[in-house]
């Protein structure tokens, strides 16, 4: 159980390339964007799922990609299911590309896309970030540098997971992928591969090995197959509560009007696919993986360390500056009440499109999506995670 204080930072803006060494010169050099970053100090008691993505992005990878932002929320709804004991964990994902000539070389060809974050939008925007070019694929350097840039903390409750993805031996560059595994098997991170091609090609170019080396999972996927989304009777008004939700929102501080814009973004990338894949993204904005204390006050108000006394009428939307603290705290509570109403009544929905589905998918897998379920739910029985589904 944790007790101590944690910064999260909720990224404003795409991570640049980062070295080992955050603080070297060279580091500074490379950055060509600047980050922007909200920190927020909020009690963290709860087990944690942390989930490192490498993705190839070179040029075959475009499938890989496609496949990355077609099905992140169905993974993200279904680990809103875990349990531990009696705690629902929360969910930090991080996300590397390597392999692709954009990047720059003297670092392996990798890139920190965003950092251990629990803010889904910024997830979003960063798969949707990614474009594939060329490639040198090293999959030793792009573990090793995770591994040590990101916090993967020391309780041992927390479910801590690489998933890497890509085509090419697992033995290019100069970093051995064996000395990267005994690095993750020290940090109690479990790595998982994924081949994206044939499944015995994929043993042949030690890919099983760098899985077998830390007891993680080994799996080869068609990473061109395109997406399955099944359509269901009640797409439509869950697509319908969704706009309701998003009115819920109250925003505040100096981002808070470009959050709700980039959660708007992010709903219009999710039906970029089609209407089912915008129906899992609302499931999951309803689900309790979704928060946003950093710029929504109904949010916000939850946090141990939230007061109505210490915002200022400037940081304030239009419909609520010059008012009492008295009339923001009622305006809030209305919020949050239609918010719970609707979430109840979008999650009720998603128990019988759920049952829709799997009537109609029984044999079928999706590729990536499928490959880290079933990779989260092995390695989560180890730490007594179940899934609960009620």
């Amino acid at each position: 159980m944790k007790t101590q204080f944690k910064p999260i930072l909720l990224t404003l803006s795409l991570i640049t390339l980062m070295t080992c060494n955050a603080n070297s010169k060279s580091n500074q050099q490379d950055l060509a964007v600047v980050e922007t970053v909200i920190e927020t100090n909020s009690k963290s008691e709860k087990p944690e799922i942390k989930v490192a993505l490498l993705l190839d992005t070179s040029n075959s990878m475009d499938g890989l990609i496609d496949q990355a932002k077609a099905q992140l929320w169905q993974v993200v709804n279904e680990l809103s299911y875990a349990k531990c004991e009696d705690e629902s964990p929360n969910l930090k994902i991080a996300l590397y590309e390597y392999g692709n000539d954009n990047l720059n070389a003297d670092e392996g060809y990798l890139r920190q896309v965003i950092t251990f974050s629990d803010d889904l939008d910024e997830i979003s925007k960063s798969l949707f970030s990614l474009t594939t070019n060329g490639g040198n694929e090293y999959c030793g350097k792009v573990i090793t540098t995770a591994l040590n840039q990101l916090d993967w903390g020391k309780d041992k409750d927390d479910l801590k997971l690489i998933f890497i993805a890509g085509n090419e031996p697992y033995t290019q560059g100069t970093v051995s992928y064996k000395d990267a595994s005994k690095l993750a098997h020290q940090n109690d991170v479990t790595v998982n591969t994924i081949f994206c091609g044939d499944y015995n090609q994929g043993i042949s170019t030690y890919w099983k090995d760098g899985a077998d080396l830390t007891h993680g999972n080994y799996m080869a996927i068609n990473h061109n197959k395109a997406t399955v989304h099944v359509a269901s009777p009640y797409d439509d008004k869950i697509l319908e509560l969704n706009e309701k939700l998003n009115r819920t929102y109250v925003a505040y501080g100096k981002k808070g009007r470009a959050k709700m814009e980039l959660q708007a973004e992010q709903d219009s990338n999710a039906r970029s696919y089609n209407k089912a894949n915008a129906v899992s993204r609302t499931v999951s904005k309803s689900s309790r993986l979704y928060k946003n204390s950093s710029w929504d006050l109904v949010d916000a108000e939850k946090e141990d360390d939230f007061s109505y006394e210490k915002l200022k009428d400037e940081q304030l939307p239009e419909e609520l500056k010059g008012k009492s603290q008295s009339e923001i705290k009622t305006y809030i509570e209305k919020k949050r009440k239609e918010r719970e109403t609707l979430q109840k009544e979008i999650a009720e929905l998603n128990i019988k499109r759920r049952d829709f589905i799997s009537n109609k998918t029984k044999d079928s897998e999706n590729g990536l999506e499928s490959a880290l379920i079933k990779a989260i739910k092995t390695q989560a029985k180890q730490k007594n995670y179940k899934w609960e589904k009620s």
